[in-house]
């Protein structure tokens, strides 16, 4: 097949089915990840202490006691030390830290390495439950960072209202800091959503075929077509529709919220 309206038609189907995994992939990371990075924001929140029940005994010393940095040390270890909180920021850290192309490597085949079998499942269904787990626990991470910094960001005296009229820890969380965090956190979320689109053609690394696979598979050689590289821009042509309808989705959510002053 030499002429490009014999190419097109080919092409074109191979690339509708790499979108259409590139959009599942897409959807079951924001399903999985907004949850799991609340859940996350409030471990990298805890302040949970084994033993912080001794802390009161710790107002009974004398204001001029001189401490030693080891001493010190040991304070801070029976009474603040808050592990949920260090585990997960440490995890936090990890994550934010290196590539999500490694996490996805290291997602499919470490397993396999240690355990001496592939436990993800063979074929493009394994590749892709590896990519959606790498994709949920890196984009969890992300997004709890950014429900942390919007439930801090809701002022102290809103939730010391709530309490002075009787409200339960709960209902305070849903309808005092729940509301004002969605407000505060549309945003940053947004751009990590426009980000995860582009984000998806990382899953090609460990073979599977969303659209941009589909598309370099026909520069290397694919059913009869070789050596044509313009599958590649059509690729780009299907972000910028899906991003653009995403962003104006976002905006549209945005400008509804608009009604509630953080």
């Amino acid at each position: 097949m030499t002429t490009f309206s014999e190419q097109f038609p080919i092409v074109f189907q191979a690339l509708n089915i790499g979108f259409l995994q590139t959009l599942k992939l897409f959807f079951v990371t924001l399903i999985g990840a907004i949850p799991l990075g609340l859940i996350i924001s409030f471990g990298s929140m805890s302040s949970w202490a084994p033993l912080g029940f001794l802390r009161p005994l710790l107002k009974n010393l004398p204001k001029n006691t001189k401490l030693t940095w080891w001493q010190r040390f040991q304070i801070w270890c029976y009474v603040d030390f808050k592990p949920i909180r260090i585990i997960v920021r440490f995890i936090i850290w990890v994550v934010r830290g290196t590539p999500l192309m490694l996490q996805l490597l290291v997602f499919y085949y470490f397993p396999g390495l240690v355990l001496g079998k592939n436990i993800w499942g063979g074929g493009e269904a394994g590749r892709f439950l590896a990519s959606s787990i790498a994709f949920i626990f890196n984009y969890a991470c992300y997004f709890s960072e950014i429900f942390r910094g919007g439930i801090q960001g809701v002022p102290k005296g809103q939730q010391e209202a709530g309490q002075v009229l009787g409200m339960t820890n709960r209902q305070i969380f849903f309808k005092i800091t729940l509301l004002q965090m969605v407000k505060r956190i549309v945003p940053p979320m947004s751009n990590e959503i426009i980000t995860l689109v582009k984000d998806t053609s990382l899953s090609r690394i460990i073979a599977l075929q969303e659209i941009i696979w589909a598309g370099q598979a026909f520069l290397k050689g694919s059913q009869g077509i070789s050596g044509a590289i313009w599958p590649l821009f059509f690729t780009g042509i299907y972000y910028l529709l899906f991003s653009g309808v995403l962003q104006l989705l976002l905006d549209g959510l945005e400008k509804k919220l608009d009604y509630f002053k953080a």
